[in-house]
């Protein structure tokens, strides 16, 4: 049988040389890199195996104590990485699995320290995230977070079509792909031969370095022609730009940037990419209704902790806290306020707000949606993105108003993207009161002491905006993150 399956072997190889002789270089070159591919993929495979079977010999986990770590001395990294993979099976099956007279919360906390210990994050960012997914879950969260994401590019349609694009970079050396069906306009950057931000391609305006997620909100919006549309943290212009492509440079867009320093890249991107309706503005977001007064629809990018673009800025493992989220979500409330009262419910076309954050914490999320809920008279709407994760009408013991899973959430394990949240909001009227008490009542986050903490945050935001309005809109986007 051996000597049989020698002899099938050999022919198959003269069949594949003489199959390889006919093939163009390139298509020689592809078939060398599958079957690398492939290699790679049974290997790993069988390092997985062997693994796994490494780790069945013992069912029974002894369970390290903390105190026999040595504070002063660096920690063994292999070491802890083999106690992440052991407890993290024990919780997977913990009754079969666990140590007598353990709890579970004495494993979870051992996970915490050596999660934070081998990826470098603060104990608070791990243990929200264990809060918020499963272990397993989490596990593939943080090793997103240690790959960069795909490079990716938006073409200019106020100036070219994709696929002159894709042929004009590609004879300049770029590997490239677009960037899924989602998107008719986005490309997918492999490789390049030469600076992709430096082709005279990219310095005619024929395209934009974008992340993939940064497209979301700009598809979610969906600005008609000849509609006036506020961006409301406008900078650098990558949103911006897309809305003006999208508007085929008719209406008016009123770009707003808060932090002076960012305006000349914002000023720049917009000469750059041919945006004639675009007028920067340099106001403090929640300033805008008594500048602007009503638009058709509104983008509100809030500044926010970053904790969806951990890939890109590594500082955020260990710069966050609790209070740095409370802050950012006490902030963002201001602007969506301010955002909504921007937008005209009356409009023909619009009255339309899309609210995004490049964050994944329910906290700047789903939690600022509920406050707004009730404060004005707005609903959630279907954002017509095709794909992502809904938002949650309940976290941890605390329920949201039920239309939440309209939002969209995306996460870079899941959809290989920067962290993202989008929500598409109606203005139903420009009454700037919550809905009427039946409805708030329907809307039900969360029992009479919910309402009570809502009732004071409520006047302390009311404080504080007029404060704000009275200084005449100066002060506090600080932390502002894009």
């Amino acid at each position: 049988d051996d000597d049989d399956d020698e002899e099938g072997d050999e022919e198959e190889d003269d069949e594949s040389e003489s199959e390889e002789e006919e093939l163009l270089p390139i298509e020689k070159k592809s078939r060398k890199e599958d079957a690398r591919r492939v290699k790679e993929k049974k290997d790993a495979a069988a390092e997985q195996l062997q693994t796994n079977m490494v780790i069945d010999d013992d069912d029974i986990y002894q369970l390290e104590d903390h105190e026999l770590d040595d504070p002063d001395r660096p920690p063994n990294l292999q070491h802890v990485q083999a106690r992440i993979q052991e407890v993290v099976r024990v919780l997977a099956d913990f009754k079969a699995r666990r140590e007598a007279g353990r709890a579970r919360g004495e494993y979870v906390e051992r996970l915490v320290a050596d999660l934070a210990t081998y990826y470098g994050y603060n104990h608070f960012l791990i243990q929200y995230f264990l809060d918020t997914f499963s272990v397993s879950e989490t596990m593939e969260l943080l090793e997103a977070n240690e790959t960069q994401r795909p490079v990716t590019l938006r073409t200019n349609t106020l100036k070219c079509r994709r696929r002159e694009l894709a042929a004009a970079l590609i004879n300049r050396g770029v590997n490239l792909d677009p960037i899924g069906k989602w998107s008719k306009v986005g490309l997918l950057v492999y490789d390049s031969r030469v600076p992709i931000g430096a082709t005279p391609e990219y310095m005619a305006g024929q395209y934009m370095l974008q992340s993939a997620s940064s497209f979301l909100p700009c598809m979610a919006l969906a600005p008609q022609e000849g509609e006036r549309v506020l961006d409301v943290a406008a900078a650098p212009g990558g949103k911006t730009t897309y809305l003006a492509a999208l508007m085929r440079n008719t209406g008016m867009i009123f770009a707003n940037e808060f932090q002076k320093k960012r305006l000349s890249s914002l000023v720049a991107n917009l000469q750059r990419m041919g945006c004639t309706n675009a007028t920067v503005c340099n106001y403090d977001g929640r300033a805008l209704p008594k500048v602007l007064g009503h638009v058709d629809r509104v983008l509100l990018d809030a500044p926010c902790s970053g904790t969806g673009v951990i890939a890109k800025d590594s500082s955020v493992k260990v710069s966050k806290s609790e209070a740095d989220i409370a802050k950012c979500a006490h902030l963002q409330k201001e602007l969506l306020v301010a955002a909504i009262d921007c937008c005209d419910a009356g409009s023909k076309t619009g009255g339309y707000v899309v609210y995004s954050t490049c964050s994944i914490t329910v906290e700047e999320n789903e939690a600022v949606l509920d406050y707004i809920l009730k404060k004005r008279d707005v609903k959630l709407v279907p954002t017509g993105l095709e794909f992502g994760r809904p938002g949650f009408t309940s976290y941890r013991g605390k329920t949201f108003h039920p239309s939440m899973d309209k939002a969209k959430r995306f996460y870079p394990h899941v959809h290989n993207m920067d962290g993202f949240f989008v929500a598409k909001i109606k203005k139903l009227s420009n009454r700037t009161s919550g809905p009427a008490g039946a409805a708030a009542a329907e809307g039900g986050a969360g029992g009479a002491e919910d309402e009570d903490d809502e009732d004071e945050e409520e006047d302390d935001l009311e404080e504080e905006e007029d404060a704000k309005a009275a200084e005449g809109g100066a002060g506090g986007l600080k932390g502002r993150k894009k």
